[in-house]
């Protein structure tokens, strides 16, 4: 990856953290766009074809969540990492719902936040399923998974499923054949990592398996004490 030409435009109304936040990256040779509201950000978005989204929750205009709408209307493929001091898991649903691929939780270190935002770069990164997702209707082996719908169909079989594990499954699908770090789930999707959200994750994968049983290719493997990995 050539970071030097990298382009990140930034929307952040906390004048000091923005300023903290741009040197850093610009020191590692990104470049960075930084706007402080929804609408000047849109702007620049147009103008400038940014590689990558860093958007804060809360703006002075608007929220991020509706931002993030707006930018998948017409882009579903860049990525969108959203920094908000929001702890609870159901604002983190909100930021994958909206469009969001990841969701870094203040205070953070730049480091962490260099690391998400190198693999969301990555040639690596499987844009196809993605763009799959937001076509709505994804095939899993045999199932058809809806996640704006929540649902799996396999025949004339549909099985509902909640908010979670909608999430949990679009998570496992978009890295596909790649052990997903269970930390990672978790941070994402429960808020933390602790041992009682950890038994939560386990059930839901749990469920997850059970509705694929009618189809043995689509597989949920765990690797102990590391992540799982969805193969079919």
């Amino acid at each position: 990856m050539n970071e030097q030409i990298r382009k990140i435009l930034f929307i952040e109304d906390e004048l000091s953290l923005a300023e903290i936040i741009k040197e850093t990256l610009e020191s590692r040779g990104f470049k960075v766009i930084h706007e402080t509201t929804g609408h000047q950000g849109l702007n620049q978005f147009k103008t400038e074809n940014p590689d990558i989204i860093l958007l804060d929750i809360n703006l002075p205009d608007t929220d991020g969540y509706s931002f993030s709408r707006h930018i998948r209307a017409f882009d579903s493929k860049v990525p969108i990492i959203f920094l908000t001091s929001r702890q609870l898991p159901q604002d983190v649903v909100a930021g994958f719902e909206s469009g969001g691929n990841d969701f870094v939780k203040k205070p953070f270190s730049m480091e962490e936040l260099i690391v998400r935002i190198r693999a969301l770069l990555s040639p690596n990164r499987n844009i196809l399923l993605d763009t799959e997702l937001n076509q709505n209707i994804t095939q899993i082996g045999k199932y058809s998974f809806n996640y704006d719908h929540r649902s799996l169909q396999i025949n004339d079989k549909q099985i509902k499923l909640t908010a979670r594990e909608a999430e949990l499954l679009k998570m496992l699908l978009v890295n596909r054949n790649q052990v997903l770090d269970r930390k990672l789930i978790l941070k994402h999707i429960w808020g933390n990592d602790n041992f009682f959200s950890g038994r939560s994750m386990d059930v839901f994968i749990t469920k997850l398996r059970k509705y694929f049983k009618q189809d043995p290719s689509v597989q949920i493997a765990n690797f102990r004490g590391v992540g799982y990995k969805l193969v079919y």
